[in-house]
C-alpha cells in the first residue's frame, strides 16, 4: 500500500481488545494466510511520508479529529471482496466515522480542500474492520455463513447493538503501510 495510513484503534480497555485479536489469528489460520494485523478502521491511507518526517507524533496530534463521543464505530455484517485488504471484513457504519474519515483524507495530497475530502467520504470510502487479508478468491456465500457463525460464538454482535458490537472514541496511529505488511507497526498514536 502506497506511503502511510491513518487507522481507527478501539479503545485499549475495551472488550472486543480481547476477542478481535484471536479472531483475525484464527482467521489467518483458517484460510492460510501468513498475515495478521492489529484490529483497525482504516481512516486513510496515501499519506506521503514527508508530511510527517520531521515529527510524526506532533503531525498527528495537530490534526483536527472530532472529540471521542463523536466517532462510534458499529460494525456491521461480514463481507468479501477481491481486493487483498478486504478479503472478508465487517462493514462499518459510515455515519459514525464519517467525521474522522473527513479529518484523515485531508492529510492526503490533493485532498486538503473540506469539499474534495468530504467528497472522498461519501463516495469512495468505505469503513471497514478487516479480519483477513489475503491473496484468495472472494470468500462465498457458505464460507461466510461459516465465519459469520464463528464471530457470533466469539460474542461479535454484527448488528452494531451492545458492547461487543462497536465502541465509542478510540486511538488514532499512523502507521507506514509502505513497508511489508508483518512490519506495519503504529509510529505515533493519540487518543481521542
Amino acid at each position: 500500500m502506497p506511503g502511510s495510513s491513518l487507522w481507527l484503534l478501539l479503545p485499549a480497555s475495551h472488550p472486543l481488545s480481547a476477542v478481535l485479536p484471536p479472531l483475525i489469528q484464527q482467521t489467518a489460520a483458517r484460510f492460510n494466510s501468513p498475515h495478521t494485523f492489529i484490529p483497525h478502521v482504516t481512516l486513510t491511507s496515501e499519506i506521503d511520508p514527508s508530511v510527517y518526517s520531521s515529527d510524526p507524533q506532533a503531525w498527528l496530534s495537530s490534526l483536527k479529529f472530532p472529540s471521542r463521543e463523536d466517532v462510534r464505530v458499529k460494525l456491521g455484517k461480514l463481507e468479501s471482496q477481491d481486493v487483498f485488504f478486504k478479503k472478508l471484513h465487517s462493514r462499518v457504519e459510515k455515519e459514525g466515522v464519517k467525521e474522522a474519515g473527513r479529518v484523515a483524507r485531508s492529510a492526503v495530497d490533493g485532498f486538503g480542500e473540506e469539499a474534495k475530502a468530504r467528497e472522498w467520504v461519501e463516495g469512495e470510502w468505505m469503513p471497514h474492520l478487516s479480519l483477513l487479508y489475503h491473496d484468495c478468491p472472494k470468500v462465498d456465500e457458505k464460507g461466510l455463513a461459516e465465519i459469520e457463525k464463528f464471530v457470533r460464538n466469539a460474542g461479535v454482535n454484527l448488528e452494531g447493538e451492545g458492547e461487543l458490537g462497536g465502541w465509542v472514541g478510540g486511538r488514532v496511529v499512523l502507521v507506514p503501510t509502505d513497508k511489508p505488511i508483518k512490519e506495519w507497526a503504529p509510529i505515533a498514536e493519540r487518543e481521542l
